[in-house]
């Protein structure tokens, strides 16, 4: 069994900054891609930021140069930091895990970028 729990989510100013992170728990022996979804209302579930075991990142245009993903294999955590946020990047946030068994979500955080 593999637990995530995500945290960081809020409200913010456009123009600020959040930083979510994800632990994973339990049955973890190696994790390969670590990753960052959002989900808006309305629309689909999208990647935002993903990375690899040896550090190699992956991002959505909507979010280079703002957002940058990050890993602690030591504490089976990813992290996003967001800065410069928009009204736009409101959704709720997800975090994902590949394992060789499969892949685990997070149960999602809300952000919200308002005045």
């Amino acid at each position: 069994q593999v637990q995530l729990v995500e945290s960081g989510g809020g409200l913010v100013q456009p123009g600020g900054s959040l930083r979510l992170s994800c632990a994973a728990s339990g049955s973890i022996f190696s994790i390969y891609t670590m990753g960052w979804y959002r989900q808006a209302p309305g629309k689909q579930r999208d990647l935002v930021a993903a990375i690899t075991s040896s550090g190699t990142t992956n991002y959505a245009d909507s979010v280079k140069g703002r957002f940058a993903i990050s890993r602690d294999n030591a504490k089976n955590t990813v992290y996003l930091q967001m800065n410069k946020l928009k009204p736009e990047d409101t959704a709720v946030y997800y975090c994902r895990i590949f394992l060789r068994g499969g892949d685990y979500w997070g149960q999602g955080t809300q952000v919200t970028v308002s005045s």
